[in-house]
């Protein structure tokens, strides 16, 4: 797969707006609208682009909360890391769990409408992993950078 200049612009502005027509999204890149919808179909085809979201203000959802917690598990055996990621998979409040190099295995990003509604998360789902050797939570004072796309750099 290789990502050219345009390829980048487009991947740009779609990051932007995903909304954007192909004529619009053609004509911010320098190209016709046909010649553009090709490479925006090769580049999901290919796997670039994963699909559409819209961006939610979680603030004005009820979830104001924002928690890192990062979790040590009692092994990294297959079976333990396996379950372990099945189960955070099915719950609403992660937003973002990544496997980790150093002593926690996982953070997680969890959102929360209240301190006790992370109580009812905490107590009621995350601790009755099994596998789990510790949880520590940190909470978001507030977000300095909220960013919805990534760097197009060469």
């Amino acid at each position: 797969m290789s990502i050219d200049e345009i390829d980048r612009r487009i991947l740009r502005e779609l990051q932007r707006d995903g909304r954007i027509t192909m004529a619009e999204l053609g004509e911010r890149v320098g190209l016709s609208s046909t010649p553009c919808g090709r490479r925006v179909a090769r580049l999901e085809a290919e796997g670039v682009i994963k699909g559409y979201t819209a961006r939610v203000n979680q603030r004005a959802l009820g979830l104001p909360v924002t928690v890192f917690i990062a979790v040590e598990l009692e092994n990294q055996g297959a079976d333990t890391l396996a379950r372990f990621e099945k189960a955070v998979a099915g719950f609403e409040e992660v937003m973002d769990c990544f496997l980790m190099t150093g002593r926690q295995d996982f953070l997680l990003r969890v959102v929360a409408g209240d301190l006790e509604d992370y109580e009812r998360f905490l107590q009621h789902k995350l601790t009755r992993i099994e596998g789990i050797r510790s949880i520590r939570s940190r909470f978001a004072l507030r977000r300095v950078a909220d960013r919805p796309d990534l760097p197009m750099g060469g």
